[in-house]
């Protein structure tokens, strides 16, 4: 038995086949962890959602932040994007099935046998393995209960961006999801910072890259992780970053985390997204 991870798919499907099929991936025999954001942007979430729930116990993959959005749409809640690809989600004739199923996927998954844990974004510097099995498990119970549209109702927003064991409610459910789902950078004073998205030689100065925090606490810990394309892969002994850019024309990565050499697999990718070049331009005049 193998044990791929992959990264982030992004309703990419035809590159995912053509990376199972140079892997020889069986399903009766092998496993399949993808990192997260399964959907949107991409031309094919609908039919991407179909074959990963397809693969029944084969497959094992956490919630990105471009799958919560699809699921707080579906709740009623929130507005679509322009980039947006998740109507044929919404308008499909099992989109209860889909959806339900994706609902229940975790936001960590930890395998203590293999020594590996999977998560899309990254564990906040100032917590250690339990309490972030601990804090995924609180937003994991309230998606899942009947109340799930209220926590949809609240799942926007920037704020908190500093982790307090005192935080309560909404607030608490809101600093996990953005920290397990969005974070890249750490500011100085050891908060989330939601804008920045650019490789760490790029960004501005009192930025941290999450992995790259002193002290972390979480850095014997073995973690998968996608969500950052500027990032490309990243193979060091505890850590492996897969969102190698399928979406934008990069391309779609697999390590064999049973492998102790990881045995790094990469198809091309046809570039199904283009950066917003408008709000760059945007953002450029601000900063004059």
């Amino acid at each position: 038995m193998a044990v791929y991870a992959v990264g982030d798919l992004q309703g990419c499907l035809e590159p995912l086949h053509r990376l199972l099929d140079r892997l020889r991936f069986d399903p009766a025999a092998d496993q399949l962890w993808l990192v997260g954001d399964l959907v949107n942007r991409g031309p094919q979430s609908l039919e991407t959602l179909r074959f990963v729930r397809g693969l029944g116990a084969a497959a094992t993959a956490v919630l990105g932040n471009h799958d919560l959005h699809l699921l707080a749409l579906a709740a009623g809640v929130g507005k679509p994007k322009r980039s947006d690809t998740l109507q044929t989600v919404l308008d499909a004739p099992d989109a209860g099935e889909l959806l339900d199923w994706l609902r229940h996927r975790p936001l960590l998954h930890h395998d203590a046998a293999l020594g590996w844990t999977l998560v899309h974004a990254g564990l906040p510097p100032q917590w250690d393995l339990a309490q972030a099995r601990a804090c995924a498990a609180e937003v994991e119970q309230a998606l899942r209960s009947s109340q799930s549209a209220q926590f949809f109702a609240h799942m926007y927003g920037d704020q908190p961006t500093h982790w307090s064991a005192s935080l309560s409610g909404t607030q608490r459910l809101r600093y996990v999801m953005n920290a397990l789902t969005r974070m890249r950078y750490i500011t100085a004073d050891g908060g989330l910072e939601h804008v920045c998205k650019t490789a760490p030689e790029q960004a501005p100065a009192g930025l941290t890259p999450w992995f790259r925090v002193p002290h972390r606490r979480n850095r014997d810990v073995r973690i998968v992780f996608g969500h950052w394309s500027t990032l490309n892969l990243i193979r060091e002994a505890n850590l492996l970053a897969l969102d190698t850019g399928c979406l934008w024309g990069g391309t779609l990565t697999a390590a064999q985390l049973d492998d102790p050499d990881l045995g790094i697999t990469a198809v091309a990718c046809a570039q199904a997204k283009r950066p917003n070049t408008a709000k760059k331009r945007r953002r450029r005049r601000e900063d004059r």
